[in-house]
């Protein structure tokens, strides 16, 4: 994958961009953490030539509006990128209305992402997405689609053309562009679940990912590990992640 292509792939969640279909899935639910909660969501993401570390905690101060602050170290071994780079990414989520049982819940969520390659370079980026999640079987099953929009980021000092981390030519990509994601979670039983998804944009062949997420203490922690691609490059783009989840009772007032 190329940096921007992965940088807009993480745009379309966060991530869970979590949120309870969360981290490790890009396609985002139709849900927040209780009012006066917070969460912590890291993982790390191993790629074909370079590793991301991700941090993003968030809380809901008010009951309806969570907001998301972190950010991302990536470590790769392609000198064209000077081996590190950081993201910065902050987000705001609201519920339309909340995903009951058996029913379905719809939400909206903005944000937007730095990614910087030295104090000399910043490539931001920002998006926003709809997330609507349906229900199925008591909970059992719940699917999620999103659609959305989001400003694509330039590749610095106006260059023609970039270099992916396995050096090969990438033209830059138009400006703007639509997102998309399905995906779905399916209870093995009360802590394990099977979780799938495919997204992408308006520009580019879409990816997928498909893993196992586990409640190592229910509502509490919870720890996922997947493997995913981009249709027809299922060997360069392949990752495989692994996260942790820390989610806190009500303590904000």
């Amino acid at each position: 994958m190329t940096p921007l292509r992965g940088l807009a792939a993480c745009l379309l969640a966060t991530v869970s961009a979590p949120l309870w279909a969360a981290r490790p899935m890009v396609t985002d639910d139709a849900r927040i953490v209780d009012p006066g909660a917070c969460q912590l969501e890291t993982w790390t993401r191993f790629n074909r030539n370079d590793n991301e570390y991700w941090a993003l905690p968030g809380c809901n101060f008010t009951g309806n509006l969570e907001l998301t602050v972190g950010g991302a170290n990536l470590v790769t071994d392609d000198p064209y990128f000077s081996g590190r780079s950081t993201t910065i990414q902050i987000q705001g989520k609201t519920l339309f209305k909340p995903l009951e049982t058996n029913g379905y819940g719809i939400g909206l969520a903005v944000g937007g992402v730095i990614r910087s390659q030295g104090l000399s370079q910043q490539v931001p980026s920002y998006y926003f997405y709809v997330p609507v999640s349906k229900s199925f079987m008591d909970d059992r099953l719940v699917v999620h689609v999103n659609l959305g929009a989001q400003r694509l980021s330039r590749p610095p000092y106006g260059a023609q053309e970039v270099f992916n981390l396995g050096g090969q030519v990438v033209r830059p990509q138009p400006g703007y562009g639509l997102t998309w994601g399905v995906g779905g979670e399916f209870a093995l039983n009360s802590r394990l679940y099977a979780i799938a998804e495919t997204f992408g944009d308006n520009h580019q062949q879409p990816y997928v990912q498909a893993g196992l997420r586990l409640w190592l203490v229910p509502n509490r922690v919870q720890i996922d590990t997947t493997i995913g691609a981009q249709s027809g490059d299922w060997g360069g783009s392949r990752w495989i992640s692994i996260g942790l989840r820390l989610l806190s009772p009500p303590f904000l007032k």
